[in-house]
């Protein structure tokens, strides 16, 4: 059974993926969570504290739902893991819609909001960080500013593709397969001695 808290954070998740960080009212999500607003107090001290720690909790969620597998499954190579990792980002079910939704309305309540725009920096820098690692399994000879970068423009695009497809703007196919093609471009900018990376996360055979 979920801890006080961790109740409380689902429910903020909720309330604001629903209803934006504004709509976020300690009296509405106590409701919304099944608690007191005591409770709430005593766990987070104030609204502030519960912004903060469900950045964090849709943070760690996401990490759970993108990298846990099977572990009977066979193990992936680095090309598939990338893919795997970023396409679960997009997966039509209410906790993958939900994350996303709030992600959303917590960075664009970040415009107004200084401590929550520290806090959002330093979650996106982690998230850069993981994806340009993952990069820089398939292209060890890559330069690592190279693979910031290219982990800097894969992330912008997974979430302006989850908006338009949360939003209705595009269907999920066309965004999982528009992040496909994003992969394989930044793979061959990353290209180098090795050449060209195949689908298999294997190197390729040099063009002439």
């Amino acid at each position: 059974m979920a801890s006080r808290s961790t109740q409380i954070l689902e429910a903020a998740a909720r309330v604001i993926a629903r209803r934006g960080v504004r709509g976020l009212r300690v009296e509405e999500l106590a409701a919304e969570a099944g608690v007191s607003t005591a409770l709430i107090y005593y766990h987070f001290k104030d609204r502030t504290g519960v912004l903060r720690q469900t950045l964090e909790f849709i943070n760690d969620r996401a990490e759970r739902y993108t990298t846990d597998r099977d572990p009977d499954d066979p193990p992936l190579t680095p090309r598939e893991e990338l893919e795997e990792t970023l396409l679960l980002e997009l997966q039509d079910t209410t906790e993958v819609r939900e994350n996303s939704s709030a992600w959303g309305e917590l960075r664009a309540s970040a415009v107004f909001d200084e401590v929550l725009r520290e806090d959002l920096a330093r979650a996106t820098l982690v998230w850069v960080q993981e994806v340009a690692a993952m990069l820089g399994r398939i292209r060890p000879m890559a330069p690592a500013s190279a693979l910031a970068a290219a982990a800097e423009r894969l992330t912008a695009l997974l979430e302006g593709l989850s908006m338009r497809w949360l939003s209705g703007g595009i269907g999920i196919g066309h965004a999982r397969e528009l992040m496909r093609g994003a992969i394989d471009a930044e793979l061959a900018g990353l290209a180098g001695p090795a050449g060209p990376v195949s689908r298999s996360g294997d190197p390729g055979t040099p063009g002439r």
